[in-house]
């Protein structure tokens, strides 16, 4: 029997499951098609790593370590649903949730000092950040509108701030000491085994990472912040927004860059605060309060101290003396600062570029930003957009273009991969990265406190991210634009690579180009005001930011785009959309039992599964299930019955019903398979008669408060009964 597998994820998406699921397992199951699920939820991966400790019935299989193994395989069909990277303070609530329901794991250690203390350290390090991503994504990634989408956002264009000639917003950046200039990058011409070493100033060796396995060609790059450099830029952009009257923000990614950009966060913290670490910072080191878990972890955890009054009101006195501070939520007094995974830079900045450059104050009111984003390797992108919008104005969705995206990821490429090869220096010296012969590759000058890293690129997925650049250009008809920039060590034996794999493809006719991103975006952005299309062809890092950045003008929000992740081995992968509002989502539900969570990445990825399916085993009833589905969405967005933001609406649930019933009727109206237009004629029809009674159903219970039993891992008996309140519906769709 064909199979897709379906994941279990975390937050609004997982909620949405429970309501979805059944619906998409009942149709499947007409094509022959089993829908099977795989727990990748943060709540499920800590689970998994501590089978010794529980029972026989808390355990669960390393789901995660399955599907990787499963995405080398040409079978694989894999719909991956949005997921927690998880940071220290997500992962510490998640556990801290666990023990609570009766799981006898271990606290997360800060600082390790034994060797058991460091074992589980290690586990929960293999979950925490970007766990789930690098282990999937075993080929490259094609992200982009649907036509359907791109249609209804010009027919109903969203809300787009005005901007202003004398706006003051503006991206401040190193330019200097930071990763990108100290980039130093080389391709391994041999099959070989690295081995990364700290050689103190007395000569001495510390052996930060060894044995790293490399193939033939492929790219391996190093560098270092210089923490010194950083502080100073920090306290430099501290004293730049008071003296301009913006507010002060830090736009990092602490998710994914789950090593560097905590540590980078606390400095931030530090250079923000700087009379409280100066004051207090010994007490805090000794009770284990570290500024990267950010002010809500600092200030919860003060209350246990003696100091801890003083504390709080040194960090009350330091949030006035300061320039205004950016708010994550500012009735509830939470800034820019207190979680590290707050403000991720991929969805914050084009947020605030949306809303007029405008971040919300402390006293609740718009206003113009310094966006602090330390390291220059893509600051430029964000600045070029800014400078555009003072010159040009808004964009407008109703005439804009697109800029959908090839994306290099495969095999953790790039920076995503760095992770275990990221380290904080603890004594000044050289870091080396040496070749099985002993011999020096790259190597830094480093001082205690510097962040280091090392980041690989295998050759096969550099060459099939030119292959689907290509396929993508021949497809649209778009411009392909690498954004590869020259001047930067990796990006200039990228070049190399490109211009050398490019000859492999017919490109004749195409206008494929190579432009630093500054300069890519510049060109894409006087495409887009005309209304044309361009394809961005972007590493990993640039692939996550775009995908961000201009689905939030184009369409208001990310979650509605396809993104397809052909595997290099034959198998798909199809991801659905972005999460970054999911915990606002599960709140409300909780609440008030309204779930706003939008369902249509889900739709545009299961389509795409069948699809797939129906190419690579031959069923041809799972193309008419494809071809349907497609249809059934666009009804869908006619008919706008996506979730509305308030009680009285459309939620979750109900756009979830009509999905069901456009779908069914157009399975019953096809002419394709007369026997699957059979099977769904008649609940095409009880759904249509049924139609007031089933919504009736499912706002009934909107307003009152939630049992879901768990926010990391609900109870499933509770998130069922929550998210599929409809007996009308269940029973129709129980008939299939």
């Amino acid at each position: 029997m064909a199979k897709i597998i379906y994941t279990h994820t975390d937050e609004a998406p997982l909620l949405a499951t429970y309501s979805f699921l059944p619906i998409v397992e009942a149709y499947a199951a007409t094509a022959g098609v089993d829908v099977e699920t795989r727990d990748i939820s943060l709540a499920g991966r800590i689970i998994a790593q501590f089978p010794e400790r529980l029972t026989e019935e808390q355990r669960l299989d390393d789901a995660l370590a399955e599907l990787g193994q499963l995405a080398t395989q040409p079978e694989a069909n894999i719909i991956k649903l949005p997921n927690i990277s998880a940071s220290i303070p997500q992962l510490k609530a998640a556990v801290k949730e666990l023990q609570e329901q009766g799981y006898d794991l271990p606290a997360y250690p800060e600082n390790p000092t034994t060797d058991e203390e460091r074992e589980i350290r290690a586990k929960y390090d293999k979950v925490k950040g970007s766990a789930v991503n690098p282990v999937l994504r075993e080929g490259n990634s094609d992200r982009r509108a649907p036509a359907s989408v791109k249609g209804y956002a010009k027919a109903h264009p969203h809300r787009m701030g005005a901007w202003s000639a004398d706006s003051k917003t503006n991206v401040a950046t190193m330019g200097k000491d930071d990763f990108r200039s100290n980039e130093k990058s080389v391709v391994i011409p041999a099959d070989d085994t690295l081995q990364i070493v700290h050689v103190g100033t007395d000569g001495s060796e510390t052996v930060l990472k060894d044995a790293v396995e490399v193939l033939a060609g492929e790219v391996v790059d190093a560098t270092f912040m210089d923490v010194a450099a950083l502080r100073r830029f920090l306290a430099e952009q501290v004293a730049r927004a008071k003296a301009e009257g913006i507010l002060f923000s830090a736009h990092l990614k602490a998710t994914m860059m789950k090593v560097s950009d905590p540590i980078i966060f606390g400095h931030v913290v530090q250079a923000f605060l700087p009379t409280l670490f100066e004051q207090y910072g010994e007490q805090l080191r000794a009770a284990g309060i570290s500024p990267n878990d950010g002010l809500g972890g600092l200030l919860s955890a003060v209350e246990s101290l003696p100091e801890g009054e003083a504390i709080k009101a040194a960090v009350q006195q330091g949030l006035a003396d300061g320039p205004a501070l950016a708010m994550v939520d500012s009735d509830k007094g939470i800034t820019n600062l207190h979680v590290p995974s707050d403000v991720i830079i991929d969805a914050s900045m084009p947020a605030m570029i949306r809303t007029s450059g405008h971040m919300w104050g402390p006293d609740g009111e718009e206003a113009d930003t310094l966006a602090v984003i330390p390291d220059s390797s893509y600051a430029g992108v964000y600045q070029t957009v800014i400078d555009d919008c003072r010159a040009n104005g808004a964009f407008d969705p109703a005439t804009m273009g697109s800029v959908p995206n090839v994306g290099l990821m495969a095999k953790a490429a790039e920076e995503y991969g760095s992770h275990d090869k990221t380290f904080e220096i603890p004594a000044a010296g050289t870091v080396e990265v040496r070749n099985g012969a002993g011999e020096v590759l790259l190597s830094h000058d480093v001082q205690p406190g510097d962040i280091w890293r090392a980041c690989q690129t295998k050759d096969a997925p550099i060459r099939d991210w030119v292959k689907l650049a290509v396929t993508r250009a021949r497809a649209t008809g778009a411009p392909a634009v690498f954004w590869l920039d020259q001047t930067r060590a990796h990006d200039a034996n990228l070049i190399a690579l490109v211009e050398k794999y490019l000859p492999e493809h017919d490109t004749e006719g195409l206008t494929i180009e190579i432009m630093a991103p500054a300069e890519a975006t510049a060109y894409s952005l006087e495409r887009i005001r005309r209304g044309e299309d361009t394809i961005s062809v972007t590493g990993n890092v640039l692939r996550d930011y775009n995908t961000d950045l201009f689905p939030i003008l184009e369409l208001g929000t990310s979650a509605k785009m396809l993104s397809v992740v052909p595997l290099m081995n034959g198998g798909g992968l199809f991801e659905t959309g972005a999460g970054g509002s999911a915990p606002k989502h599960v709140q409300q539900l909780v609440k008030e039992n309204y779930l706003r969570w939008d369902s249509l990445g889900e739709f545009f990825a299961l389509a795409a599964s069948f699809e797939h399916l129906a190419t690579s085993t031959g069923n041809a009833r799972a193309q008419v299930l494809a071809d349907t589905l497609d249809r059934a969405t666009g009804t869908f967005l006619n008919e706008d019955k996506s979730p509305t933001r308030r009680v009285g609406g459309i939620d979750n649930r109900g756009s979830h019903f009509y999905l069901a019933l456009y779908w069914a009727e157009e399975l019953a109206a096809q002419s394709e398979d007369a026997e699957l237009a059979s099977a769904f004629s008649a609940l095409a029809t009880s759904l249509r008669a049924d139609e007031e009674k089933i919504v009736g159903e499912l706002a009934a219970v909107q307003g009152s408060p939630a049992d879901i039993g768990g926010y990391f891992r609900p109870d499933p008996a509770k998130a069922e009964a929550v998210m599929r309140p409809s007996t009308t519906l269940n029973a129709a769709i129980a008939t299939l």
